[in-house]
């Protein structure tokens, strides 16, 4: 029987929807970090429970086929990326099952219905270099040292790293030019124990068409000290820099943001623009320190676009868009429907939408602050039982939770002809369609798209349409 810290050889044949490859050794289960389907290794056991175990990589005795050697040299310690030891082929083979196997087991369909209507996952030609959007924490290593990186799996302790193989090169020189400001200007950083020291974090987003740079420090303190020193500095190194603020956060939390935002340079937002597939001008978007856009903007294009192409629009529809954020969806949808409500819940985002919506001359959206789950049955109940206005289509983009089901109840009683969902979790998805054909909905085409290459995630579009 093997025991805690024991060595053992290990065949393994499956991976976990973490990325974790699955083993066993006389009946018994084992996680091996670290290692993928048709690897021979020697792991060592870490946890043990009644039917299974989680175990570390030792050594790699006969690598798998699929095996590659990862692009980044802090790959298994950092913790953002699962999957860069798997060659991308079989990642994006990984999230497709990943997907499948969530819909058959989760939602409780039938092969026989899937089959015909599951799609190819979209992947990337270089699935590198593809985040807009890095936060660093910064801090002070053992040996006195200013660092920044990334947090290990599961821990605080930070992994150095000022070179991220998901991120744009323009990071390293940000980092690399706050790290020295820092130094020369006797600026401590932030310290979670005692809650003492200045900068937190670095927050850095980019313009993947537009270029156009955003930097944005955390502190712990009322204000930062030659702030307008660092911000020349930037702009001289990186003269696409467009908007440089500080956010003030002295709260003692994981929180990574504060509500205060000091605006040092720029108009405190940068642009960037989405393009729809069929080669049209596309949306530009105006993205501040608190925005939420999606991190791969090529691919969000070819999300968008399968969005976009499962609502079927032919200019004359009302549509809902539930979850809208800064009104992506909503304005790609705007462009072909006679009218769009979109619904947020953060103030911020529905304030970006209503901006954006403006700065594209689309006039025929409107912006809705509120949970979806209250707003939507709030117009149903007031409005619709008045004006019985016809809803041709809802499409859904919610957070990795999936949709309350007050929401979901909300829109069944709808009934619009088509409703498309838009998931960052195969699993919230599964239950939620599960729901959805269980009232009067049926899957017509999905679709995963790999918004996340190098890691486990992956987002999916499912159409529905009313029986």
């Amino acid at each position: 029987m093997i025991k805690k810290n024991d060595e053992f050889e290990i065949l393994i044949t499956d991976m976990s929807d973490d990325g974790a490859g699955i083993g066993k050794t006389d009946g018994f289960t084992w996680f091996v970090k670290d290692t993928v389907i048709g690897d021979k290794v020697v792991a060592g056991a870490m946890k043990l429970k009644k039917s299974y175990g989680f175990a570390r990589l030792v050594r790699i005795l006969e690598p798998s086929p699929k095996r590659i050697d990862p692009a980044c040299p802090i790959s298994r310690s950092c913790g953002g990326c699962q999957l860069q030891q798997l060659d991308y082929s079989a990642q994006l083979a990984f999230k497709e099952d990943k997907v499948r196997n969530d819909i058959l087991r989760i939602g409780g369909f039938d092969n026989n219905d899937i089959d015909p209507i599951f799609e190819h996952i979209v992947g990337m030609d270089i699935p590198f270099r593809y985040r807009n959007k890095a936060v660093y924490p910064i801090r002070r290593a053992k040996d006195g040292r200013i660092i920044s990186g990334f947090f290990a799996g599961r821990t605080h302790s930070i992994i150095e790293c000022e070179d991220c193989q998901l991120g744009f090169e323009d990071n390293r020189i940000v980092l690399d030019t706050v790290i020295a400001f820092m130094e020369q200007h006797d600026i401590e950083p932030y310290d979670e124990v005692s809650h003492q020291g200045v900068v937190r974090h670095v927050l850095i987003r980019k313009g993947y068409f537009t270029g156009e740079l955003m930097v944005c420090l955390i502190i712990n303190a009322p204000k930062l000290k030659d702030a307008e020193v660092l911000c020349a500095e930037l702009k001289e190194k990186l003269p696409e820099l467009k908007s440089f603020t500080i956010n003030i956060n002295r709260e003692r939390t994981n929180v990574i943001m504060g509500d205060k935002l000091v605006n040092v340079y720029g108009p405190g937002y940068i642009e960037d623009i989405i393009h729809e597939a069929d080669g049209k001008a596309g949306v530009s978007f105006r993205i501040s320190p608190y925005s939420f856009f999606q991190v791969n903007s090529l691919q969000t294009e070819k999300l968008y676009g399968t969005a976009l192409e499962f609502a079927g629009l032919s200019g004359s529809e009302k549509v809902w868009d539930l979850y809208c954020g800064v009104g992506t969806i909503s304005l790609f949808l705007a462009r072909h429907a006679a009218k769009v409500y979109g619904v947020e819940i953060i103030p911020a985002a529905i304030d970006n939408a209503r901006e954006n919506a403006a700065a594209n001359n689309i006039t025929n959206a409107e912006f809705y602050v509120g949970k979806a789950e209250e707003v939507l049955p709030d117009w149903y109940a007031k409005e619709y039982s008045k004006t019985h206005e016809n809803i041709d289509l809802i499409v859904v983009d919610p957070p990795r939770k999936g949709c309350d089901e007050n929401c979901l109840r909300t829109m069944v009683s709808i009934a619009p002809k088509r409703i498309v969902y838009v998931s960052c979790d195969p699993a919230t998805l599964s239950r939620d369609l599960k729901y959805l054909c269980q009232n009067g909905y049926k899957l017509e085409r999905i679709r995963p798209v790999d918004m996340f290459p190098q890691t486990v995630h992956v987002e999916t579009v499912v159409l529905l349409t009313k029986r």
